[in-house]
């Protein structure tokens, strides 16, 4: 939609059968949840508040990069995962490392590395207090809970489903 030259490669790709012109919007199901629901309405239909509950919002490096491209928040400063779980009724934990890569992508070179990397964010979450850690990213996910299983690692629309009553036990 932007980018006249890589519309054009889009659209010698896609051949005779027409073209793309960027008339559709995508959306993270976040910023879904953010933007079009609205997280004051996702508030309304909560039937099992999270309360009590200290929870710590992972990002990890790709959720919010390239900004350029994403523009879905700050990425050195996010805050959309932290409304989500005010949304549902729990006490977001703000942490240092909730930006950091949690070794996923090094995972296949490097199992010490991402060990390392991995350890680092769940440390610095558990020292602020989180009791779960929710990430919007199947690797990340993997990655936190393979390095260390013994903390409550969830996807964020796990979550969602608790507060909203639908989770099957």
């Amino acid at each position: 939609q932007n980018d006249p030259e890589f519309a054009d490669k889009v659209n010698r790709y896609m051949g005779k059968d027409g073209g793309y012109n960027g008339e559709t919007q995508v959306y993270h199901y976040l910023e879904m949840l953010r933007d079009l629901v609205g997280f004051d309405t996702l508030k309304e239909k909560v039937v099992n508040p999270l309360k009590d509950k200290k929870i710590a919002a992972y990002y990890g490096c790709l959720l919010l990069r390239p900004n350029g491209v994403m523009k879905m928040d700050d990425p050195e400063n996010p805050t959309i995962m932290e409304n989500f779980i005010k949304a549902l009724g729990a006490t977001p934990v703000i942490y240092a490392n909730r930006n950091e890569c949690c070794g996923g992508y090094v995972s296949v070179e490097s199992q010490n590395l991402a060990k390392k990397c991995s350890n680092a964010v769940v440390d610095n979450a558990l020292a602020n207090g989180a009791e779960i850690i929710i990430t919007a990213c199947p690797l990340c996910k993997y990655n936190l809970l393979k390095h260390s299983p013994d903390v409550k690692v969830v996807y964020f629309t796990e979550l969602l489903a608790e507060a909203l009553g639908v989770k099957e036990d």
